[in-house]
C-alpha cells in the first residue's frame, strides 16, 4: 500500500547574537510566519518563544536578544 504525502514544513534559519555577546547559529523559524508587512520581525517572536522552552528545561533565564538575521547572509 502506497504511503500518504505527509505535509512538508519549510524552515528559515537565522543567527542569534545576545546582549551578552554570545551567538547561536541556525536557528529554525517556520517559514509560513515570515514575509509580508513585518518582513522578518515575527522570528523574533518565534525565538523568544523557543528561548523561553530552552530556559524552562536548564532552569536558567532567558538572554535578552541584541539582533537577528537570516543565516547565510
Amino acid at each position: 500500500m502506497a504511503r500518504k504525502p505527509t505535509a512538508r514544513t519549510e524552515f528559515v534559519m537565522f543567527d542569534i547574537v545576545y546582549e551578552d555577546g554570545s551567538q547561536r547559529s541556525n536557528r529554525k523559524v517556520d517559514a509560513s510566519l515570515l514575509g509580508g508587512l513585518d518582513g522578518d520581525e515575527p522570528a523574533r517572536a518565534a525565538i523568544m518563544e523557543q528561548d523561553r522552552a530552552i530556559s524552562e528545561k536548564s532552569g536558567m533565564p532567558p538572554l535578552e536578544i541584541k539582533s537577528i538575521k537570516r543565516s547565510g547572509k
